[in-house]
């Protein structure tokens, strides 16, 4: 769908969302080549598969500019298969890809935005073909660049074509007529073949270049599109077949002996070429892999994201609408084991529901963490640096809502880890560390929520200049001695502290980061900062697992209900008498196994009437975030529940340690504890 809501053309829907798949795998296999210096046969015959699938797809769409690339790239990976030990420069190779890539990507993008895709590759096409035409002369091969050309023709008509068998085969001489006007015969003439493919032993066709060359679709216009081939199928079959083709004029089918001479000329022109069986055989092995890969892909079917949120409201709903139905209070001291039963079971169908909505939603953040190789890439060579991204944990599933949130905060912090965070090669030297720098991106599940973690062996942040700068700008008055660096780190993240000075005067990771944080405080997430100066920095980013539904603990205070994650509850228990001490100002502490933990009254915190005041009438429920840990004084347990979370309306989504609300089953709104915010207060 488009954003208007407009449905677009399936072809081209179909066509844009290959594109996008296609152009990202294609980038992830480049950036891979490049950094080993190496090229496998698998990663060659990939990158050739995508350029040719998108050379054929665009042609047949009308996007010339995107096809006449793809097809220039194409041929040099053509030159690179065929030519086993050639000597490859893969920096200029790699650029001219990517370079090639961004063009792709650029066009789709106008596409998408329902705009013309206008952007001219004449001069992409331009520095592909000189690389060719060296990679050529440095590999003595510009006697046989004709034969290159015939050779690379060959893949329309010697093909692993199924019908090999030794059974008796007939030859068949059809021509092709189109109907006058019906445009881009070439490309037809194209389809035919294709079809013919599964059906034929051995099949060559007149004009020989459809795709590639210009003079095809007037020579088909003029003399028809001529075949030949060999078939144990029999006649009508085939003619059914071809009968089929659209904007079909006239066909002529012949049973024939012998070819004609152009045919034969043909043929013994190919074999001339295909003198090296062995390596055909590899190709054609290597081709039947690729489309048994794409044909495995079939069982993945791609829906809009929309259907899903939608999808995942309903089960929200049920989920609500089962707590109303099995906690209400009509139920009360009644004895009904039959309707326990059927609940129970109701229950159980519905969390298996909610699990399997939950699993369709989560992406793996390995595309996410792929990107930023390409990021890396760039920006080492414009700056001059030797970087090294290791990626850990990529199989880390996360929801889909919180990918999307994710992407632009992590290409910032990776930017800013590269650009300030890593020092040049001579002050590293200076400084004992390899020349080689490193960022490393790491994902992991903890709980209910995700760590994704950036770090770097840079330059690491200097405390001083930070609290100075901050100081400066208003935004700390404590003295320097009483804060830890955890607070003066985070300053970093306050907007109005990131300044073009900051970038120069220390590391400037400053630079946007408010924005980050933003963001990460958009999805219920939190950004923590750690740094060793000359060691280099961690940045720790927690995001919720997924946005909609949790496990949480119902506790009463007062007459109001309030529910904790259970992800955030280590244990709850009954204080003694005389276990609570409380300092002069008032603020409580209790030993548990030689540990002093703080306690936060809930009905202080939010200003609730309740008769339950005293330790030893209560309980204690002890909840830890990351590595701080306290514990939340409350009347009462009521139990555990599956709770959907709402968003909390605008003008009280800044109350701090609430995270949002759920509907109970009796109706009532209970408000869901944000561990994290009731730490900080």
């Amino acid at each position: 769908m488009s954003e208007g809501g407009i449905s677009r053309e399936p072809m081209l829907e179909i066509y844009l969302f290959e594109a996008t798949q296609l152009m990202e795998q294609l980038e992830e296999i480049s950036i891979e080549c490049e950094k080993n210096k190496k090229m496998g046969t698998e990663a060659i015959n990939e990158i050739f598969r995508i350029m040719h699938t998108i050379k054929s797809s665009s042609a047949m769409m009308m996007f010339n500019d995107i096809s006449v690339l793809a097809h220039s790239i194409e041929d040099l990976f053509y030159f690179i298969r065929e030519n086993k030990t050639v000597t490859i420069d893969f920096e200029k190779l790699f650029d001219l890809v990517l370079t090639g890539i961004d063009f792709i990507k650029g066009e789709v993008s106008k596409i998408e935005n329902d705009g013309e895709a206008d952007g001219e590759s004449r001069n992409l096409v331009l520095k592909s073909s000189e690389l060719l035409q060296s990679m050529k002369e440095v590999n003595g091969e510009i006697i046989k660049s004709n034969s290159i050309q015939q050779k690379e023709d060959t893949k329309y008509y010697i093909s692993s074509y199924q019908n090999s068998s030794k059974e008796v085969k007939q030859k068949y001489l059809a021509r092709i007529f189109y109907e006058d006007g019906c445009e881009m015969e070439n490309v037809r003439a194209y389809t035919v073949i294709h079809n013919l493919k599964d059906i034929v032993s051995e099949m060559y066709h007149i004009p020989e270049d459809i795709i590639e060359s210009n003079d095809s679709v007037e020579a088909i216009r003029k003399n028809g599109f001529l075949i030949g081939f060999s078939t144990t199928v029999e006649k009508e079959k085939v003619e059914e077949q071809l009968n089929g083709v659209i904007f079909l004029r006239e066909l002529e089918l012949t049973e024939v002996d012998e070819y004609p001479p152009e045919i034969k000329a043909l043929k013994e022109k190919i074999e001339i070429v295909l003198d090296e069986p062995k390596q055909e055989v590899e190709t054609n092995k290597d081709e039947v892999e690729a489309i048994t890969r794409s044909g495995k892909q079939q069982s993945i079917i791609s829906v809009n994201i929309s259907k899903l949120d939608m999808l995942l409201d309903l089960v929200g709903e049920i989920v609500i609408s089962e707590a109303m139905v099995t906690k209400n209070p009509d139920l009360e001291g009644l004895q009904l084991d039959n309707f326990n039963k059927a609940s129970r079971q109701l229950r159980k169908l519905t969390n298996e529901l909610q699990d399997i909505v939950m699993s369709i939603r989560m992406v793996p953040i390995s595309m996410t963490f792929h990107k930023m190789n390409r990021i890396v890439r760039d920006m080492s060579k414009k700056l001059n640096k030797e970087v090294e991204l290791e990626i850990i944990g990529e199989d880390t599933e996360v929801d889909k809502n919180i990918i999307d949130h994710i992407s632009d905060p992590l290409m910032h912090l990776v930017r800013n880890s590269l650009d300030h965070g890593l020092e040049e090669k001579e002050e590293r030297k200076a400084s004992g560390k390899p020349d080689m720098g490193k960022i490393t991106l790491e994902a992991k599940n903890a709980g209910g929520d995700v760590f994704i973690i950036v770090r770097d062996d840079g330059r690491g942040l200097d405390r001083s200049r930070i609290y100075e700068k901050a100081k400066l700008q208003g935004l700390i008055t404590k003295p320097e001695k009483e804060l830890t660096d955890k607070e003066i780190f985070s300053c970093i993240l306050l907007p109005g502290f990131s300044t073009n000075e900051s970038v120069t005067e220390y590391s400037g990771r400053g630079v946007g980061m408010d924005v980050v944080k933003k963001n990460i405080d958009n999805i219920g997430g939190a950004i923590f900062i750690e740094s060793v100066k000359g060691k280099g920095s961690k940045i720790s980013i927690k995001i919720p697992l997924t946005l909609a539904i949790i496990d949480g603990l119902e506790v009463a205070v007062g007459k109001s209900k309030y529910t904790i994650p259970i992800t955030s509850i280590r244990e709850s228990f009954k204080p003694k008498e005389n276990e609570v001490i409380a300092d002069s100002e008032g603020n409580e502490m209790i030993m548990i196994r030689g540990e002093a933990y703080p306690i936060y009254r809930l009905h202080r915190l939010f200003n609730i009437n309740t008769k339950v005041t005293s330790s030893t009438e209560g309980i204690m429920v002890m909840v830890e975030d990351n590595t701080r840990a306290a514990c939340l004084f409350v009347d009462s347990l009521i139990g555990e529940q599956q709770v959907v979370v709402k968003a909390l309306p605008t003008y009280i989504k800044k109350a701090k340690g609430i995270a949002g609300c759920t509907i109970l089953g009796d109706g009532n709104i209970s408000l869901i504890l944000d561990v994290n915010g009731i730490l900080d207060r």
